[in-house]
């Protein structure tokens, strides 16, 4: 049966060779979206940061000091989160990193190197805190070349998601968007100059755009949230508004050094094996494809003895795939670790199983060929040059240690975001970007169709108007799902 499941799949033979391009691809685009050059704005005065030699020209941002209900007060209150998504209290300690690892098996895996059980979706509660220490924060809004709003928008998320109308779950951000639009700072450029990060996929804030319309929130969508930038965890590629960045991984260096440590013999060395780690759980009744796709990945790996199997059922009962030394010491072993589709098209694991040096690989649906075949016959320098592009891509994927100053010659997926958001403010400012967001007072009605949604056009407008996976010799395979 496994060996009929494993020859389900319809016929392409180039799976390791694709999955190299398509994951190629997605990093450059990834961050590309956000890339572009800065345009340095003088403003001038002695103090404004105009100098020449002033190195924060053209990098000042201003973050607006919102009402302690839209941040502090949603992590206070995080018992209210736990009720509906199990354990998010016990991962906003140390500044949103969670507890730290013990690895009292091999030491590694520990604080000290800069390990920490992160959630995936404590993005918000991370990237504030380490904007706390951005080095060219202004508390002059005129100055700034873009302004930071610290909401928290995917804790937000959770807390009303379950068992709650639409009314309720859209309550925080119609409130946001009234105070923004209040300020004088939102008037200079329409909110276009705002950004905010929503630490969860930008579906779960577009709900007039999702096929369930009892799903998430509408922030993408209404006005106002459509004029800002917002980094998501995967685009929704709709009206141009939101921009991927990675997700959060188990790692977050304090140093240069550290993080130069996870480049070492730990992942150049050679790896006895090759994983193909799975994370096993309960796709949705509407999406057969995902539960085919994996299925036929797990009955490879289980007649493989080149494939190693993190099974990881969803169940209360089931503590494996929420370990993460389990899984990095599997991802640390191995040389390439398959990536079938998970909830969304992007996944944590990803970004995780490349921080370990692990090459990945991307969605098998459309392949009828074993896989272990086609990564043996991979050679392996070619394999040693797809190793060391992950490794050259690590820094980007990191969110570095919140409480310490920033690296001091690597950039991460903070400082890659945050020069984004400038160069792409720079452009909308010189007016090369004409169509991004939109004015608030000319959103059509369609997009707010939503039911029982707070915010409505009318209103809206009366007040806007007063106002590859490889495998060689004795290796084996990892697969997570």
């Amino acid at each position: 049966m496994e060996k009929a499941a494993a020859n389900a799949l319809p016929p392409l033979r180039f799976l390791a060779v694709l999955a190299v391009i398509a994951w190629t691809f997605f990093l450059y685009f990834h961050f590309s979206m956000l890339s572009g050059t800065t345009v340095e704005v003088s403003h001038g005065g002695e103090d404004d940061g105009s100098a020449d030699d002033d190195p924060c020209r053209g990098r000042y941002i201003y973050v607006h000091d919102l009402p302690p209900r839209f941040n502090a007060d949603i992590i206070r209150d995080c018992r209210k989160i736990n009720d509906h998504w199990g354990g998010m209290c016990e991962f906003v300690s140390n500044a949103g990193l969670g507890r730290p690892l013990a690895d009292r098996t091999e030491g590694v895996l520990t604080e000290q190197a800069g390990w920490y059980n992160t959630h995936q979706f404590a993005l918000d509660y991370i990237f504030h805190n380490r904007m706390k220490r951005y080095e060219c924060l202004t508390n002059h809004s005129a100055v700034a070349a873009a302004v930071f709003v610290p909401f928290y928008a995917g804790f937000d998320f959770v807390r009303y998601h379950w068992g709650y109308d639409n009314h309720t779950r859209d309550a925080a951000s119609v409130d946001l968007v009234e105070w923004l639009t209040a300020r004088p700072e939102w008037r200079r450029m329409g909110g276009r100059d705002h950004f905010l990060v929503a630490g969860r996929t930008g579906w779960d804030f577009r709900r007039s755009n999702n096929l369930n319309p009892e799903w998430g929130t509408d922030l993408l969508a209404m006005p106002g949230g459509r004029n800002m930038t917002v980094l998501v965890m995967e685009s929704t590629l709709l009206h141009g508004g939101d921009y991927p960045v990675p997700y959060p991984t188990y790692f977050h260096p304090k140093t240069d050094a550290r993080r130069a440590a996870v480049a070492g013999p730990a992942v150049r060395g050679t790896k006895p094996d090759v994983a193909h780690g799975l994370h096993r759980r309960a796709a949705p009744p509407d999406v057969p494809m995902n539960i085919r796709v994996r299925d036929h990945v797990i009955a490879q790996c289980k007649a493989s003895a080149a494939c190693t199997l993190l099974g990881c059922p969803r169940n209360l009962g089931s503590t494996q795939c929420h370990t993460p030394l389990n899984i990095m010491r599997l991802f640390q072993k191995t040389v390439f670790c398959l990536q079938p589709p998970g909830d969304s098209c992007t996944r944590r694991s990803v970004f995780d199983s490349m921080v370990a040096g692990c090459i990945p690989d991307g969605d098998v649906r459309q392949h009828n060929v074993s896989i272990e075949d086609v990564l043996r016959a991979i050679p392996q320098a070619t394999v040693e040059r797809m190793r060391e592009q992950v490794i050259r891509l690590i820094p980007r994927l990191l969110y570095a240690d919140p409480r310490a100053a920033k690296l001091e010659t690597l950039k991460d997926a903070f400082d890659v975001a945050v020069e984004g958001i400038l160069g792409r403010v720079a452009r909308i400012r010189n007016g090369e970007e004409v169509n991004s967001g939109g004015p608030v007072d000319e959103d059509l009605p369609y997009l707010f169709a939503s039911t029982d949604s707070k915010f409505r056009p009318r209103q809206w407008k009366q007040r806007v108007a007063a106002t590859p996976p490889v495998v060689r010799k004795k290796k084996k395979i990892a697969v997570q799902t």
